[in-house]
């Protein structure tokens, strides 16, 4: 891949180019933001569609879509008057509408993904908040995001989003549990206790890592599913497979306090993800779901990207550096022309999702390398 202009050996630089990716990105967001204050809507559909029972499932994709946007425009901590109300408006759309997040109907639990990525954004508006009154009102809400999660808690623990397998509906989803999934909303919920000290379900929180656990492979790879673990030889399943979920299941559990997940394991798998990083990218932009080698699909990059970052931070400080040089590469030579970053095609979602988990992974990569 050319690194064009980057000089890696130059932190002034690399600095430099960073700010202005992250300024053409946050562009994008204040140019795309809905007049309600969200991101992302139904259109822009195309032969094969992901599945999406009306109106639920538009009301959770947009939910998560709005977080992430939501996200990256504050971390991005752009001190322009536009991108301030930007933010403004996303907090109040985020205020109005995560209360009544829900799934969409009994196949189907993407409302997960909205109260993971709502709690991402309101644990930020927190952290930016100076008044007293409204912080308390952002920890009710996330409290209630948590409590609202934990109805859809799959039978066998932890979370996923399709339940679609079985003829019988169930009130609590009987559907599979992914490791992926599942750790994406632990990983915010955690961030939500420690900012907020919103109240976690200790059972539901045990019995989901544990469903973590039982994916975990002896090579920390994770298998997709609950229902993958009776074949984890699966190419799905493999180190490459499993290459962008193995970043945020291994950022869950050492988070969580499982000593396996050692600095070492981080090591392993960050310098796996960089270094297969062009593999990874053969599924970005393709339109089916996992079309690709070992199943991969296109919405795995920039999530697998973000949680990359997740990962590395827990690793001492004098490790962040390299990685974030690296990775810094990576996101300004991927981002687009109209300043966003996307992966996969959804609806009219994947613009915003993409640019949001960017610049939160950007602004990382400056921090760290500033450090």
């Amino acid at each position: 891949m050319a690194m064009a202009g980057l000089a890696l050996g130059n932190e002034a630089p690399i600095a430099t180019q960073i700010d202005a990716a992250l300024r053409r990105g946050v562009d994008f967001l204040i140019q795309h933001q809905n007049a309600n204050g969200s991101w992302g809507g139904p259109t822009r559909t195309k032969g094969l569609n992901i599945y999406a029972p009306l109106p639920g499932a538009h009301h959770a994709f947009r939910a998560g879509a709005s977080g992430l946007a939501l996200s990256g425009l504050i971390d991005a901590r752009d001190s322009r008057a536009e991108a301030k109300a930007a933010v403004d408006r996303a907090a109040a759309w985020m205020a109005a509408e995560l209360p009544h997040l829900r799934r969409a109907d009994p196949t189907t639990t993407y409302n997960v993904w909205g109260h993971a990525y709502g709690l991402r954004a309101i644990s930020r508006l927190h952290r930016i908040e100076s008044d007293a009154s409204r912080k308390q009102q952002w920890a009710r809400l996330a409290q209630e995001q948590v409590d609202l999660a934990n109805r859809y808690e799959e039978v066998n623990g932890g979370w996923g989003y399709l339940d679609v397998f079985d003829e019988l509906a169930t009130q609590k989803p009987s559907g599979i549990s992914t490791s992926f999934t599942t750790a994406t909303l632990l990983l915010a919920m955690d961030e939500a206790r420690r900012e907020m000290s919103v109240k976690l379900s200790e059972r539901a929180s045990q019995r989901a890592l544990e469903s973590i656990r039982i994916q975990r492979t002896p090579d920390f790879s994770y298998t997709y599913s609950f229902r993958h673990r009776m074949r984890p030889r699966l190419d799905i399943n493999l180190p490459a497979g499993s290459l962008a979920r193995s970043q945020v299941c291994n950022a869950c559990l050492r988070v969580y306090g499982d000593g396996s997940v050692t600095d070492e394991v981080i090591h392993t798998w960050a310098k796996r993800f960089l270094d297969r990083e062009g593999f990874l990218a053969n599924g970005r932009k393709r339109p089916v779901p996992h079309e690709t080698h070992f199943r991969i699909s296109g919405y795995f990059y920039y999530y697998g990207t973000y949680y990359f970052t997740e990962s590395v931070r827990l690793l001492p400080m004098e490790a962040h550096a390299e990685y974030a040089r690296r990775l810094a590469a990576i996101l300004i030579e991927r981002q687009e022309k109209d300043g966003s970053w996307w992966d996969y095609p959804l609806y009219d979602y994947h613009q915003p999702y993409g640019t949001g988990y960017a610049l939160m992974a950007l602004s990382w990569c400056r921090d760290a390398i500033a450090e």
